[in-house]
C-alpha cells in the first residue's frame, strides 16, 4: 500500500531540487515530469481524505436528526459518496495506469455471423445500441461501410465513432455475440440461435505505423445500395487492397473519391496496427487471449436471450434482466463490472508509483 507521508516528503525533496539553478534542461524535465505526477496523486488523495472526513460528520449529523433535516443530509450524503467513487476511479487511474489507447476515437465493425437473415437483422440492433450508447456518451457516429440485406438487416457495417474515452468503454466489445430469439422470418414461433461478430478497433495515429504506396492497390467503382440501387451515379466508391497482408478495405459513403479514400486509408491502418499489436501479445502469452478485452473473435463473450428479457455476460458473470433497456443504448450496467475486472487486473501488477516512492 502507498505510504502518502513518504510521498509527501519525496515531493517536497522535488520541489526543493527544481529550485536549483544548475540543473540541467533534461534533468529539469525529469523532475518537473515526476514532480507533476506526485502533485496529481497528492491532490486527489488530500481531496478523498477531505470528502471521507465530511461524509463522517453528515452521518453523525443525520443521526442525530428527523424529519426534513435528515432527509436532506442523507441526499448530500449520497452526492458525496458519488462524486467519492470518482474521484476514487481518477486515482486508480493514476496509480494503475490505464491502457494508452483508451482515450481514443474507434472504427466499430459489426458483422453477421451463423444465421443467415436473422444474424444480419441482430447486427443492425447492436448498431443501433452502439449508437444510442455513443448519443447519450456525446460521440458521433459516421458510418464507413455498410452492406445492408433486402429485409433490413446488415451483413456488416463499419462506423467511426469520435470521442473522448470512447475505446476505453467499447473495447470490451470485441467478440461473438450471441442472440437467442424467434426471428422475423419465422413462421412457427420457435426460438433460434444467431451470432455476430464485433470488432473494436482504436484509431492509429499517422506516425504510429508506416504503408506504403507500392504496397497498395487501389481500385474505384460505382457505389451502390441495397439490392443493386445506385447511391450515386459517379465512380466514388474505393477499395484499397494491402498486399502484403491481403488487407481489403472499401468505403463508399462518401459521394467524393476523396473522401473515401481518406476514410477506407484511415479503417486500413488500424486494422493493420491492431492485427500486429495481436500477434506480439499472442507472441509474448497466450493467456492474454483469455483476458477481458483480448479481442478474441472465436470466444463468445455475451448472449441475449430475447425470450426471458435476460442478457448475460460471460466473462465476468454478470446477468442482467432487463434487455429491452440494454437494447435501447443503457450499457452502463455492463460495462462497469469490466472495467472493474479490468483495474483489479492492473492493480496486481503494483503500482509504479508504490515502487518510486
Amino acid at each position: 500500500m502507498l505510504d502518502w507521508g513518504s510521498l509527501q516528503q519525496e515531493y517536497d525533496k522535488l520541489i526543493e531540487q527544481l529550485a536549483n539553478p544548475s540543473l540541467n534542461q533534461n534533468e529539469r524535465i525529469e523532475l518537473q515530469k515526476k514532480s507533476s505526477q506526485y502533485g496529481q496523486l497528492l491532490e486527489f488523495h488530500n481531496e478523498i481524505s477531505s470528502l471521507e472526513k465530511e461524509i463522517v460528520e453528515q452521518t453523525k449529523e443525520a443521526d442525530a436528526e428527523e424529519g426534513e433535516l435528515k432527509e436532506l443530509y442523507l441526499e448530500e450524503i449520497q452526492t458525496n459518496k458519488k462524486q467519492l467513487k470518482e474521484l476514487q476511479k481518477q486515482l486508480d487511474d493514476l496509480l494503475y495506469p490505464a491502457d494508452e489507447r483508451n482515450q481514443r476515437s474507434v472504427y466499430l465493425e459489426i458483422r453477421s455471423g451463423a444465421g443467415g437473415q436473422e444474424a444480419a437483422l441482430f447486427a443492425a440492433d447492436l448498431f443501433k445500441m452502439y449508437s444510442n450508447y455513443a448519443t447519450s456518451k456525446n460521440w458521433s457516429v459516421s458510418i464507413v461501410e455498410l452492406n445492408e440485406t433486402d429485409i433490413g438487416g446488415y451483413s456488416k457495417i463499419i462506423a467511426h465513432i469520435k470521442g473522448k474515452n470512447v475505446f476505453k468503454h467499447l473495447k470490451f466489445e470485441s467478440g461473438v455475440h450471441r442472440v437467442q430469439r424467434v426471428p422475423k422470418t419465422e413462421t412457427q414461433g420457435r426460438v433460434h440461435t444467431s451470432t455476430v461478430t464485433v470488432a473494436v478497433l482504436p484509431e492509429v495515429e499517422d506516425v504510429e505505423i508506416d504503408i506504403q504506396p507500392k504496397d497498395l492497390r487501389i481500385d474505384v467503382y460505382r457505389a451502390s445500395g441495397a439490392g443493386g440501387q445506385h447511391v450515386n451515379t459517379t465512380d466514388s466508391a474505393v477499395r484499397i487492397t494491402h498486399i502484403p497482408t491481403g488487407t481489403v478495405v472499401t468505403c463508399q459513403d462518401e459521394r467524393s473519391q476523396i473522401k473515401n479514400k481518406a476514410k477506407a486509408m484511415k479503417v486500413l491502418k488500424a486494422r493493420i496496427y491492431e492485427a500486429e499489436r495481436e500477434r506480439k501479445e499472442a507472441e509474448m502469452s497466450e493467456k492474454r487471449k483469455k483476458q477481458v478485452g483480448g479481442g478474441d473473435r472465436s470466444e463468445k463473450i455475451r448472449t441475449y436471450n430475447y425470450p426471458q428479457n435476460r442478457i448475460t455476460d460471460h466473462r465476468v458473470g454478470v446477468t442482467l434482466k432487463k434487455l429491452d433497456i440494454v437494447m435501447q443504448g443503457y450499457l452502463d450496467d455492463l460495462l462497469d463490472p469490466l472495467m472493474e475486472w479490468e483495474l483489479t487486473e492492473r492493480r496486481k501488477q503494483g503500482s509504479l508509483f508504490e515502487q518510486d516512492a
